[in-house]
C-alpha cells in the first residue's frame, strides 16, 4: 500500500471512467447484443482447460458434443455386447457393481457430513479452517475417503456371494482357497469397471446439458477404460481373472490426475472462501450450513475419482494400514483445530467484523423520542463473537439473536450491542429526514411525495416497500435519478444505494404510486411496537466515534474492519416511515 500514490490511481481511475462512458454509450454493443441473440451460441461457445497451468486445451463446443456422443455410443456398445455375452449372472453383478457406486456415494458422504455438524460443538469458530484450507484434507477428506472404501466394500462382499454361487454351478473344480481366491480376482475387476459406468452416466448428463465441464468425467472414463482395455481385458470368458496390475492403476490415472487434480483443488479453495462470506444477514445461516457444503463437495470428489484406487485395497492386506492412516489424519486434524494450535483465523487471513456506531431514529418521527444510539459488532462470516468478546471486556457489550439491527441493506440477526458512550461523536443536525409533502388520491391511484434530506451524508441506502407501493421515482431538482418502470424486489423490498463525491447531493425528492392492492397497516398493527414500514433510509458518515475507536483498537490481530458493499461506515445513521404515514 505504501507504494501506492494517490496520483497514479487518480490517473487510472479518470482513464477507465472515461473509457466505461465511451463504451457505455456506444451503439455498438447493443448491435453485437442482438446479432448474438439471432446467431447459434453453440457455434461460439468453447471448452477449454489447462494442463497443470502450463499448456492451455481450447475446441469448440460443437466438435465436443459430437466427440462426447461418439465416446458415449461406443461405451454403451461395448458395455450392452459384454452384458448379452455374460447373460443373467453378467447382468447381476452389473446390477450390484452399480449399487456398489450409490453405497461409496452415500458412507462417503455421511461421514464427512457427521463431522461437519460436529465441528461448530468442539472448535472456537465454526469454521476452523479458514485461515489453513489444507486442513479439509483430514477435517473432510480422510473421513471421505474411509467413508468411501466402506461403502465400496460391502458392494464388493455382495459381488464376492454372487460370483461365488455362479461359480459354484459353472466351476465345480474350484474349491476352498482356491475358489475364494478367484472369486475375489472377479469382484475387484467388476469393482474396478463400475468407475467407467459412474463417469459414463456423468458423460451423458453433462453432454445433454452441454456443460462445459463434461470434458472432466470425458477423460476419467476414457483413460481408465484404455488402460484397462490394453493391459487386463479378457477375449474369452472361459479364461480365469487374473490380479490386477499395478501399473494398470498408474496409466489409467496419469492422464486424469494431471488434468484435473489442481482444478478440484481450486475448487475446494473457492468454497472455502466463498462460505465465509455466504451469509447476506449476519447470523441468519445456521453454523454448520458452511461445513456440510465443503464436506459434501470434498466428499463427491473422493468418491468419484478414489473409485479405481480402492477397487485395489480390498483383496490386499492393506486394508488395516489404509484405516489406521486415515483414521490418524483425521484425529491430528481433529486435535490441531479443536485444541487452536492451529487457529482458525490469521493477520493474514482475518476474520471480516464490522464495527458501527448506529444512531436509530426509526420511532421518532413524532419528534417525541430520543434517538437510540448504540455501538453494534457484527461479522458476516459464521460464529459467535465470543473469542472477540475476550479482549473487549469491560466495554460492557451484549450479544445474542434479539440485537437485530436493520441495516436496509441487510440484517444483523445475530450481532452485539453497547451502549457505552454512544451518546458522543455525533449530533442530531446529522440525522437523515424523510418528511410527507403531500399525500393526494384519485380514483386511479394514491400519489405520496416524501423529501429526503441525507444532511451530510453522500452514501445512502433507501428500501421501498414493493408490497404497498407499484412504482417510484427519485430525483434531484428537475433530474429524475429513478425513472418509472423496471422495478425488482428483493423480500418484498426495491432497495437503491447511492454514492457520490463532496459535492453529491443530499437532498432528494421521493414520489410514491401506491398499489391498488396495497393493505394499508391495521390500526393494531400501526399502533405496535414494531409497525410495518413505507420506507426505509440508512446514511453513512465516514467518521470514527470514540467508542468504535476505542472497540477497534482492542479488536484481535486476527480481525479485520472489513465490509461487503452493502456494508454501513463506522457511523450510520436509520429512519423510516410507517406505512399509516
Amino acid at each position: 500500500m505504501e507504494l501506492l500514490k494517490p496520483g497514479s490511481l487518480q490517473h487510472n481511475g479518470e482513464n477507465m471512467l472515461a473509457f466505461l462512458l465511451h463504451a457505455a454509450s456506444s451503439p455498438k454493443f447493443m448491435k453485437d447484443a442482438h446479432q448474438a441473440k439471432q446467431e447459434s451460441t453453440e457455434q461460439k461457445k468453447a471448452i477449454f482447460f489447462d494442463i497443470l497451468g502450463k499448456y492451455m486445451v481450447v475446441y469448440p463446443q460443437r466438435l465436443a458434443t459430437m466427440f462426447h456422443n461418439s465416446i458415449i455410443f461406443q461405451s454403451l456398445l461395448i458395455w450392452g455386447t459384454s452384458l448379452l455375452m455374460g447373460g443373467r449372472p453378467g447382468l447381476m453383478s452389473f446390477g450390484i457393481s452399480c449399487l456398489s457406486i450409490i453405497l461409496t456415494l452415500i458412507f462417503s458422504i455421511f461421514l464427512p457430513v457427521v463431522v461437519a455438524f460436529a465441528l461448530p460443538h468442539i472448535c472456537p469458530f465454526p469454521v476452523p479452517f479458514v485461515g489453513n484450507p489444507w486442513l479439509v484434507i483430514g477435517l473432510f477428506g480422510s473421513p471421505a475417503l474411509l467413508g468411501a472404501f466402506i461403502g465400496q466394500h460391502f458392494g464388493f462382499i455382495l459381488l464376492k456371494r454372487h460370483i461365488q454361487e455362479v461359480y459354484s454351478r459353472t466351476k465345480p473344480g474350484l474349491t476352498g482357497n482356491t475358489m475364494d481366491y478367484i472369486v475375489g480376482l472377479e469382484a475387484e475387476r467388476w469393482i474396478f469397471k463400475s468407475g467407467f459406468v459412474q463417469w459414463l452416466i456423468v458423460l451423458i448428463v453433462g453432454t445433454y446439458l452441454k456443460v462445459g465441464a463434461s470434458y472432466i468425467a470425458l477423460i476419467w472414463l476414457v483413460s481408465p477404460a484404455f488402460a484397462y482395455g490394453l493391459m487386463e481385458a479378457t477375449l474369452t470368458p472361459v479364461r480365469s481373472p487374473k490380479q490386477l496390475k499395478v501399473f494398470t492403476l498408474v496409466l489409467a490415472l496419469a492422464v486424469p490426475v494431471m488434468s484435473s487434480a489442481g482444478l478440484f483443488i481450486r475448487l475446494v479453495d473457492v468454497m472455502v472462501g466463498s462460505i465465509v462470506r455466504a451469509d447476506r444477514n449476519p447470523g441468519g445461516l445456521p453454523d454448520w450450513l458452511g461445513n456440510v457444503v465443503v464436506a459434501v463437495a470434498i466428499a463427491i470428489v473422493v468418491s468419484f475419482t478414489f473409485v479405481y484406487l480402492l477397487s485395489y485395497v480390498h483383496i490386499s492386506g492393506a486394508k488395516k494400514t489404509l484405516l489406521s492412516v486415515l483414521c490418524a489424519f483425521f484425529g491430528l486434524a481433529l486435535v490441531l483445530v479443536s485444541s487452536g494450535i492451529v487457529p482458525a483465523f490469521t493477520e493474514d487471513i482475518a476474520r471480516s467484523v464490522n464495527v458501527v456506531h448506529v444512531v436509530d431514529t426509526t420511532r421518532t418521527n413524532d419528534g417525541n423520542t430520543e434517538p437510540l444510539s448504540y455501538v453494534s459488532l457484527f461479522s458476516n462470516m459464521p460464529g459467535k463473537l465470543t473469542q472477540e468478546l475476550m479482549d473487549l471486556r469491560g466495554e460492557e457489550f451484549s450479544c445474542g439473536k434479539n440485537m437485530t439491527t436493520d441495516f436496509v441493506t441487510f440484517t444483523v440477526k445475530y450481532g452485539c450491542r453497547s451502549y457505552k458512550g454512544s451518546s458522543t461523536g455525533w449530533s442530531k443536525s446529522e440525522v437523515p429526514v424523510l418528511h410527507v409533502e403531500s399525500d393526494s388520491a384519485t380514483d386511479d391511484a394514491r400519489r405520496t411525495v416524501v423529501s429526503v434530506d441525507t444532511k451530510s451524508s453522500t452514501r445512502w441506502s433507501l428500501a421501498i416497500n414493493m408490497q404497498e407501493i407499484d412504482d417510484f421515482t427519485v430525483q434531484v431538482e428537475s433530474d429524475k435519478l429513478v425513472q418509472l418502470g423496471g422495478k425488482s424486489e428483493v423480500d418484498g423490498w426495491h432497495t437503491i444505494q447511492f454514492a457520490g463525491g463532496k459535492n453529491a447531493p443530499t437532498k432528494f425528492q421521493l414520489t410514491l404510486f401506491w398499489s391498488s392492492k396495497a393493505t394499508q397497516a391495521s390500526p393494531k398493527e400501526a399502533n405496535a411496537e414494531d409497525p410495518p414500514l413505507l420506507v426505509k433510509l440508512r446514511t453513512d458518515v465516514n467518521r470514527v466515534t470514540p467508542m468504535v475507536e476505542t472497540v477497534l483498537e482492542k479488536l484481535p490481530r486476527w480481525c479485520a474492519a472489513f465490509g461487503k458493499s452493502t456494508s454501513p461506515y463506522t457511523l450510520a445513521f436509520l429512519t423510516a416511515l410507517p406505512v399509516n404515514i
